[in-house]
């Protein structure tokens, strides 16, 4: 596939594989950052807390500090942790805005979907009263019942 990449999530067409090697949009920064549980964890315990070093995270993870450090680097990564030297050591907070823009999406994902939805719930929806009238006009002497050819007794 040629041609360029949409400059934003809203624009890109759904079901249309990214091109290998197009810029990675923010949306799928945050998605693929939040794909993993300690990053997930991480990004939790910097809410709850509002501030922590690396050092101080990972003593309420089951992993190194050399881990929490690359999961935190992923996280700033994506505009979702900030990092700021206070002293000798590095303190990450959240940073709202990336989380604020997916959610954003994902809301306009959704409606976008709840309209599809709600266009084949009304064309399925006018099949079947179409499908209802042409089966009663066909066989207006019926009595109720009474079955029809197809042994249905339409009860």
């Amino acid at each position: 596939m040629t041609g360029a990449h949409p400059e934003s999530p809203e624009q890109r067409q759904p079901g249309v594989p990214v091109e290998p090697g197009a810029p990675v949009e923010p949306v799928d920064s945050v998605l693929a950052a939040l794909a993993d549980p300690t990053r997930r964890l991480l990004l939790d315990l910097l809410a709850a807390h509002g501030e922590a070093s690396a050092t101080t995270l990972a003593g309420q993870l089951p992993v190194s500090r050399q881990a929490v450090v690359k999961h935190l680097a992923v996280l700033d990564a994506a505009g979702l942790v900030t990092g700021g030297r206070v002293g000798r050591e590095v303190r990450y907070a959240v940073r709202p805005a990336a989380l604020d823009a997916t959610a954003r999406w994902m809301t306009a994902l959704a409606t976008d979907w709840d309209r599809r939805l709600a266009a084949v719930k009304r064309l399925a929806e006018a099949a079947e009263h179409g499908t209802r009238e042409v089966r009663e006009a066909g066989e207006p002497n019926r009595a109720a019942g009474e079955p029809n050819r197809e042994g249905d007794t339409g009860t």
